[in-house]
């Protein structure tokens, strides 16, 4: 079972998340898994990459395949379970069966067949995206989650951790990198609504779930406050397939009542350099990215 649950590589990417003490947890990572799949009548058929823990593919002992998410970060575990809870019911978002927050474990819904809409090329289902959007938007927001301006803090500092030294900084400099965190800080604590944010809402966190289900949205990051920054990497999708942003706004206006095409717009150009920091890294000059790094100029 180790080996399912982590290897080299696995870990090395935790470390470098989370520091080295993070190897102690990898190390009773095998325990943990045989405790609570027993607690839970699992049996883990495949393990998953991820950057802040574990997510291990199960069948239990009704036949279902189950997800079990772990993570060393107990506030993770538990800011995601809180978001899901909110959206009990909602079609559009996955399921919680169980938790053990104590332990960083989350216990979810299999999604059939779970293909990412990042694989669907120039077919994403629009009216199905539009209609995610407005169901976990629509959720009132519990008292205690955090404003979206302690997000983008977090997003930008650990961009800005990544970019120093990189290669990616000889195109990207820290300066405009600055000069975005800035932007968004302002659009983040500019008012544009007090809905839940699901924080990480690109095509490769939301899964297919078959027919009558469709679009289903995992991993959230959750934070309050303006809906538009969920909308960024959607509308942004044409402009990988030699489309403009306007191409995007058409695509998904239709399906979302209330679009707001410049706080939108205000966050496609305030996230820019992030879009383009890991296609730099690996060397990338595409038109995408070379659209990106003129509007984050």
């Amino acid at each position: 079972m180790a080996a399912v649950l982590i290897d080299d590589e696995a870990r090395a990417r935790l470390i470098a998340r989370f520091g080295e003490d993070v190897a102690t947890w990898c190390d009773e990572l095998p325990a943990l898994v045989e405790r609570l799949a027993a607690r839970w009548g699992l049996t883990v058929v495949d393990a998953k990459p991820g950057n802040t823990g574990r997510t291990l593919i199960c069948e239990g002992d009704d036949g279902l395949t189950k997800v079990l998410k772990l993570t060393p970060d107990h506030t993770i575990a538990a800011s995601e379970a809180a978001a899901l809870r909110a959206w009990d019911g909602c079609s559009r978002v996955v399921q919680v069966l169980d938790t053990e927050l104590a332990a960083g474990a989350i216990l979810l819904e299999g999604i059939e067949p779970g293909t990412q809409l990042l694989e669907a090329g120039a077919n994403v289902p629009w009216a199905e995206v539009g209609d995610l959007l407005d169901q976990i938007h629509s959720v009132n927001p519990p008292p205690d989650f955090p404003p979206l301006e302690d997000r983008v803090v977090f997003m930008y500092r650990l961009a800005e951790r990544g970019l120093r030294g990189s290669v990616a900084e000889a195109t990207l400099s820290l300066e405009t990198l600055d000069r975005a965190r800035l932007r968004a800080l302002e659009l983040a604590t500019g008012g544009g609504g007090h809905a839940i944010v699901h924080g990480d809402l690109h095509p490769g966190n939301v899964l297919d779930g078959g027919p009558g289900r469709g679009a289903v949205a995992i991993d959230p990051r959750p934070s309050v406050g303006d809906p538009s920054f969920d909308l960024a990497d959607w509308v942004t999708l044409p402009m990988r397939d030699g489309g403009t942003l306007e191409d995007g706004f058409d695509a998904i206006a239709p399906h979302l009542p209330g679009f707001d095409a410049g706080r939108v717009r205000a966050w496609c150009v305030a996230l820019a350099p992030l879009f383009v920091m890991r296609p730099l890294e690996r060397g990338e000059r595409t038109p995408f990215v070379e659209a990106m790094l003129l509007m984050a100029a």
